[in-house]
This record gives C-alpha cells, sequence and structure tokens, in this order.
C-alpha cells in the first residue's frame, strides 16, 4: 500500500473494499435506460453543448493553422474517453441526488468537489490524466517511428497519406491496438472508482481497487460496456459534435445505475 497521503485511508474514510457482484448484459442496459431516465429528467445537454463547442472550436482552428499540431488531432480527440470518467462526476452526484429524491439541481452537480471526498476524486483524475498523457507519448512515438517526424502540409494531406499508404494504414492497426490497451487501463481503473468516492467518501486506493475488482470479476460483461461507450463516443463526434450532447451525458448517468448494480451496499 502506497504511503501517500492521498490514498491511504483517513480518518472518516471507509477503507475496506466493498464486495463487487456478478454483472451481464441485462444490467448494461438497465443502467443505459436508467441513464436516459436522468438525462430526461435533468437535462444538462445545454450545459454540455457550452463546454462542447469551444472545445471543438480551439482543435479545429489549431487543425487549420498550425501543422505541427496535425499528428496529435486524433489521440487528443480519441483520449477523451479516458479522462470521460472524471468529466462526468458531475453527473453521477446528480443521479445519487436523484435516486435519494434531494434537490438535482446543475449547482449541486460539483458538491464532492467541496466534501471532504475531494482529494480522493482528484486523486482518481490525475491517474486519469497520467493515462491520458502516456497515450498521447505512445501515439506520438508510434508517428514519430512510422514517419520520422515528417509533417504533412495540411490536414487533408494528412488524412490523404494515412487513408492511401501502406505506412498510414499500419499507424491506423498499430494506433488503434496501442488506444485499446490504454482504454482497458483507464476503464479497468475508473468504471465505478469516482461513483464509490461520492456514494461511500471512500479514499481512492479503495475505490480504484474495487474497480479493478470488478474488472476481474465480470471481464466479458465490463469489455462490452467499454465497447459500448467507445461506439456511442464515436457516434456523438461524427455527427459534428452535436451528439456528444446527449451521449455524454447519458453514459454519466448511466455509469452511476452501472455501479449501483455491481457493487454491494
Amino acid at each position: 500500500m502506497t504511503s501517500s497521503s492521498t490514498f491511504a485511508p483517513s480518518r472518516g474514510y471507509s477503507a475496506a473494499r466493498p464486495a463487487v457482484r456478478q454483472i451481464g448484459i441485462q444490467d448494461l442496459k438497465a443502467a443505459l435506460s436508467r441513464g436516459v431516465d436522468d438525462f430526461l429528467a435533468i437535462p444538462t445537454h445545454v450545459l454540455f453543448v457550452v463546454l462542447i463547442y469551444p472545445v471543438a472550436g480551439v482543435v479545429i482552428a489549431a487543425a487549420t493553422f498550425e501543422r505541427d499540431l496535425i499528428p496529435i488531432l486524433f489521440p487528443l480527440a480519441a483520449g477523451f474517453a479516458l479522462i470521460g470518467p472524471f468529466a462526468a462526476l458531475g453527473l453521477y452526484e446528480l443521479s445519487r441526488r436523484r435516486e435519494w429524491g434531494l434537490p438535482a439541481a446543475w449547482t449541486d452537480a460539483y458538491t464532492p468537489l467541496r466534501g471532504r471526498s475531494a482529494k480522493a476524486v482528484l486523486a482518481v483524475g490525475m491517474v486519469l490524466a497520467l493515462i491520458f498523457l502516456a497515450w498521447l507519448c505512445a501515439a506520438m512515438g508510434l508517428y514519430w517511428a512510422l514517419y520520422g517526424g515528417v509533417t504533412e502540409p495540411s490536414l487533408l494531406a494528412f488524412l490523404d497519406d494515412v487513408l492511401t499508404t501502406p505506412r498510414g494504414w499500419l499507424l491506423i492497426v498499430a494506433g488503434n491496438l496501442v488506444g485499446a490497451a490504454f482504454s482497458l487501463l483507464a476503464l479497468a481503473v475508473s468504471a465505478v472508482s469516482i461513483p464509490l468516492i461520492i456514494d461511500k467518501d471512500t479514499d481512492a486506493g479503495t475505490a480504484i481497487e474495487t474497480s479493478l475488482a470488478l474488472m476481474r470479476e465480470n471481464p466479458g460483461t465490463m469489455l462490452a460496456w467499454g465497447a459500448i461507450v467507445a461506439g456511442l463516443l464515436v457516434i456523438g463526434m461524427v455527427s459534428l459534435f452535436v451528439g456528444l450532447a446527449v451521449v455524454l451525458p447519458v453514459l454519466g448517468h448511466a455509469t452511476w445505475h452501472l455501479y449501483r448494480r455491481a457493487v454491494a451496499a
């Protein structure tokens, strides 16, 4: 066990790892259904539109005016899923409050960051950020190994090279395999860790351990969940980011209900 005060259980925290349950595809369907119900009851799509489009604008501008950033655009977009569980913190809290019949306004979403669980939540967020940075380094290392650091003059030229040349095809295949490995790691770390911290005031180490245990006990179901999340995020992105305003809150709420089904009370 690490000696870091961030991860070590402190006074008032629940240190015992909760038991995890066996879950199946029906549990995933039920969690998604409950996630849709929460989204309809607490529509947060406007908030996500406000957040998504400025970020998308910066990315598009960078792709247009700074060619050296072109190779990193896809890793940045794909890596969004790695830090998504932390970004969905407010959605978990809204679902929890609705479940208990408490007020569930936008202003209540980030209450956990003002409470005793803030350090634990931020610690998990730091772990996810490190995974995200490692993914970016791996993606750029792969690009440099295949392209020698040469940058195409435009985004269209880069896409043409990637889609029509053997080295581009190798970049796609190898990049997706490496990305899948990082996504699996992020899923194992964060599947239920932040919802558990919010619900039980658990320390970060215990929360991550519980999430890893859930992955070990339900590998097939959790891989299916990861595929569902990835598929919905892709749909949200290819719709010119419009779909993300619905996909992101639904997945956030659904993750809370998956936690409820997967971790023993």
